[in-house]
């Protein structure tokens, strides 16, 4: 039986706000963005060629506050080119910082959820 991840909920306290960011700077796909009725709004963004994607909205069952999703990774193949991505769409990444296990950069949404970026390193 195969189970997969797919969907991960990031909490922000502002829907278009956080939207823009993550389809701009950050340069996920905007796949959803709907208005659902009595408040609800549902917008899924995913990353170009991932499997998973984030959700972002107001909906009808409680979540986290935001600012308190912490850790989220994103691989990539070359840090060095998505830095120079990230930098021109002018997402604060800082310095790629070389670790044995990984390169690695850190960013974070309007809200303060936080994103790592990866690149694995082969040995």
């Amino acid at each position: 039986m195969d189970v997969r991840l797919e969907l991960i909920a990031v909490p922000v306290t502002d829907v278009d706000r956080a939207r823009d960011f993550y389809a701009h700077q950050v340069g996920f796909h905007v796949d959803f963005d709907q208005a659902m009725g009595d408040g609800i709004r549902f917008v899924q963004l995913t990353p170009p060629g991932s499997a998973c994607s984030i959700a972002i909205g107001r909906w009808g069952f409680p979540q986290s506050e935001p600012g308190t999703l912490q850790g989220l990774q994103l691989v990539v193949d070359d840090i060095d080119a998505a830095r120079t991505d990230f930098l021109a769409r002018g997402l604060d990444v800082g310095e790629i910082q070389d670790l044995a296990w990984g390169r690695f950069l850190f960013f974070s949404d309007p809200d303060g959820n936080g994103w790592i970026v990866q690149q694995l390193v082969r040995r």
